[in-house]
């Protein structure tokens, strides 16, 4: 994921002393790649998720602002140079209202550059993890569930960017596949996290074996990412 993250940051032409916002900062690895485009700039770096902010300001310290923020109620005091966000889009249902929030948090001539899971991604793993589900040992944790995550197309995004108000904007797929060191442990925690957390601990690593039984590649992930590039109207 800092991999992936690494790519899109490149494609954000920086001087240096910006204020960028970093929109679903995790545990703050995109934040220190940024830091260090940045000397004589700042960083905000926010999040939805407590834990994920608790490590964020641990690893950055005082070198960035980190704040608990859903990206669907951003407010900021001041406008910021930048957006950048990896990995975060796909977990907001709320496209059209993300985008207003962006857009509205950008100064005049501002960037959104970002990247996230787009339409296809891991299409083989969820085709293959909801048939597992519905094994009788399982199916009693999936009841009731809806996936988390929104995997959209170029086509829509790129309308609902320029719904937003922005202009320049380009959206494209990039097909990354991934071939994890260890398929169970990084389906179990990074790929499918979501789905084993609902089960017992005692259930979890059979769904795994049986997720990766079933599927035709079992050591290789294909992730298919939604990117985006736009420019808030000067």
């Amino acid at each position: 994921m800092t991999e992936m993250a690494a790519v899109v940051l490149r494609r954000l032409a920086l001087r240096g002393d910006e204020t960028v916002l970093d929109a679903g900062c995790g545990t703050g690895r995109v934040s220190e790649l940024l830091l260090e485009r940045l000397p004589h700039g700042r960083v905000l770096a926010v999040d939805a998720d407590p834990r994920m902010v608790e490590v964020a300001a641990q690893n950055l310290g005082d070198r960035a602002e980190v704040r608990r923020v859903d990206l669907l109620e951003l407010e900021l005091p001041e406008p910021v140079d930048a957006v950048i966000s990896t990995a975060t889009f796909h977990w907001v249902p709320d496209h059209e209202l993300l985008f207003r929030r962006l857009h509205a948090a950008l100064v005049p001539g501002g960037r959104l550059v970002a990247q996230c899971g787009g339409r296809g991604n891991i299409a083989e793993l969820r085709r293959v993890g909801d048939e597992v589900a519905q094994l009788p040992e399982f199916a009693a944790a999936f009841e009731g569930w809806t996936p988390p995550w929104y995997y959209a197309g170029p086509e829509e995004t790129e309308a609902r960017l320029l719904d937003a108000g922005f202009t320049d904007a380009r959206t494209w797929l990039e097909p990354w596949p991934v071939e994890p060191e260890d398929p169970a442990e990084y389906l179990a925690t990074v790929t499918f996290g979501a789905q084993v957390q609902r089960l017992a601990p005692e259930l979890r690593d059979r769904y795994v074996e049986a997720v990766l039984g079933r599927l035709e590649h079992p050591g290789r992930v294909d992730y298919v990412r939604l990117n985006l590039d736009a420019r808030r109207r000067g």
